[in-house]
């Protein structure tokens, strides 16, 4: 039986990307990984929170990235926080680096996920939030909880 490859888990998510900015356009691309690494996500071991992806000559990469390192992987397992390439096309990849050239346009990755059999990550371009713009969500939120409270406790 194949898997379906619309079927994704996510393994891990970047909280924080939604924090401090405002992300108005979403990508899919795959990640070039050691077969370590691509065993340790399988079990969790992976942090985005501190990373961030840069475009070099013609490519994108994705920088502190943590995959933690493999229990059974011995010699083969790479370092942690190594930097490593996103698998993208080349007019994505353009459209990215004239995006990016415009002022306070920035890539963050927003979480990494089991596609399939394939490991993605779904990258945002993003505008950086303001220090109002993020009380205003804050004062969203906390109002948003509050009615959700009052409706639980209107229906028991």
């Amino acid at each position: 039986m194949a898997k379906d490859r619309t079927s994704f888990k996510v393994i891990a998510n970047n909280k924080k990307a939604y924090h401090d900015y405002f992300i108005d356009e979403v990508y899919e691309a795959g990640i070039a990984l050691a077969g370590t690494e691509v065993k340790s996500i399988r079990q969790g071991g992976c942090s985005v929170k501190e990373s961030f992806i840069k475009i070099k000559n013609g490519e994108a990469f994705i920088f502190n990235m943590h995959v933690n390192p493999y229990d059974h992987g011995n010699i083969f397992n790479k370092d942690p926080l190594r930097t490593r390439k996103l698998l993208l096309h080349k007019r994505e990849i353009n459209k990215l680096i004239g995006e990016t050239t415009q002022k306070g346009m920035t890539i963050v990755p927003l979480r990494v996920y089991i596609k399939g059999s394939l490991v993605k990550v779904e990258m945002g371009l993003a505008r950086g939030k303001k220090l109002h713009d993020k009380r205003q969500d804050i004062v969203k939120k906390d109002t948003q909880r509050a009615s959700e409270r009052e409706f639980k406790i209107k229906n028991l």
